[in-house]
């Protein structure tokens, strides 16, 4: 009784984040049963038919099955390496930045595009590359004596469009986390290095990655967790939903959600988000399970 009067004030704290967690995360959970129904708002949810595994059919019996999971798993897997790779490399140098006016400058100028919303990316995207009026084409492609390109009928273009515009929006959130655990790294290290002849190289290879490994892992895999989700609006919003390149920018979330217009199949959606999930669960727990087995202190459980 003494240690729970001693640590009220905490557990006061705690209850506002816990009751938001309890109701955001966990009472939702109860929807899980609507991938296993045929929903009729007439019944209601517990009323509606239990048609089983019927709804996941719809995921796998097409012969879009193959395209929309290869392009989720490739895409997400290149954003996690390139973004991780992107923000060390950002995050080392900003650290190297003596002047605090224009660290802080940078760092504000990197993060800003991950405050942006999608919806003015996909437009600022679209001044670039639109066929009338855009930046590319009528002024870089032209400057370089190269014709014009209907950037949006184009599919073997938007692999590389994407990554550039996933890195660009992204890469300043892993940014600041790399660099807030960079500049906790005791600077006795680096001068006991340099007093050993260390290069600044010798110093980021020996030193830096090797401190902030476990931060780094634990970003990586909770990237591989969402590996099977993957940014609506990225691939929505950005190729302005056009059909002719369904190919390349089609992904499980896209997919779902023009089927869900088409069909109003609320049991399908719902179906794809369980997928999801669990798929990216298991692959948490083996990333984790293969990351232990190397080191025990970089894993996250």
């Amino acid at each position: 009784m003494a240690k729970f009067k001693r640590y009220l004030p905490l557990f006061i704290m705690m209850t506002p984040g816990l009751i938001y967690l309890l109701i955001n995360n966990y009472l939702p959970m109860f929807g899980m049963i609507i991938a296993f129904k045929d929903i009729n708002y007439a019944k209601g949810i517990l009323g509606s038919d239990w048609v089983g595994f019927q709804n996941f059919k719809y995921l796998f019996s097409t012969q879009d099955a193959f395209i929309i999971t290869r392009n989720t798993i490739l895409y997400n897997g290149g954003f996690i390496i390139i973004n991780t790779v992107v923000a060390l490399a950002l995050a080392i140098m900003l650290n190297e930045i003596k002047s605090k006016f224009l660290a802080r400058f940078y760092q504000s100028a990197i993060l800003l595009p991950f405050l942006i919303s999608m919806v003015i990316v996909s437009y600022l995207t679209y001044a670039f590359l639109s066929t009338d009026v855009g930046f590319f084409n009528k002024t870089i492609l032209p400057m370089l004596g190269l014709e014009e390109i209907s950037w949006y009928t184009e599919a073997y273009v938007w692999p590389y469009i994407l990554t550039i515009v996933n890195t660009w929006k992204g890469v300043g959130f892993l940014c600041v986390i790399y660099l807030a655990s960079i500049v906790g790294i005791d600077p006795e290290l680096y001068e006991a290095a340099e007093l050993d002849g260390a290069t600044k190289w010798n110093k980021i290879w020996h030193i830096t990655l090797p401190t902030i490994m476990p931060i780094i892992v634990m970003m990586t895999l909770l990237g591989i967790g969402r590996i099977f989700y993957s940014d609506f609006g990225l691939f929505f919003q950005v190729p302005m939903n056009s059909g002719a390149i369904y190919d390349t920018t089609n992904v499980i979330d896209t997919y779902v959600y023009r089927g869900l217009m088409q069909l109003g199949d609320i049991g399908m959606s719902a179906a794809a988000g369980l997928y999801q999930s669990i798929v990216g669960f298991i692959l948490v727990l083996l990333s984790n399970w293969f990351v232990r087995r190397k080191s025990k202190d970089n894993a996250l459980f």
